[in-house]
């Protein structure tokens, strides 16, 4: 999995933490939470702002 994958990550954060409102992870748990799965295979380096606002904006839309 690629930092480009959005919806996948999004999807894989949902099921590994269903019980968490995407809305209160912090942008520092969340980079971590991404490289730590166990599909992800990308630059743990990267990562940045505008990529994580997307991830958790498909997880708020995958939570719903």
């Amino acid at each position: 999995m690629k930092w480009t994958e959005v919806t996948a990550i999004a999807e894989a954060l949902y099921e590994k933490h269903p019980d968490v409102d995407p809305t209160t992870v912090r942008f520092v748990d969340l980079h971590n939470w991404v490289v730590e799965l166990e599909e992800f295979d990308d630059d743990r380096t990267r990562g940045g702002e505008r990529v994580l606002e997307a991830i958790q904006a498909a997880w708020i839309d995958e939570a719903r």
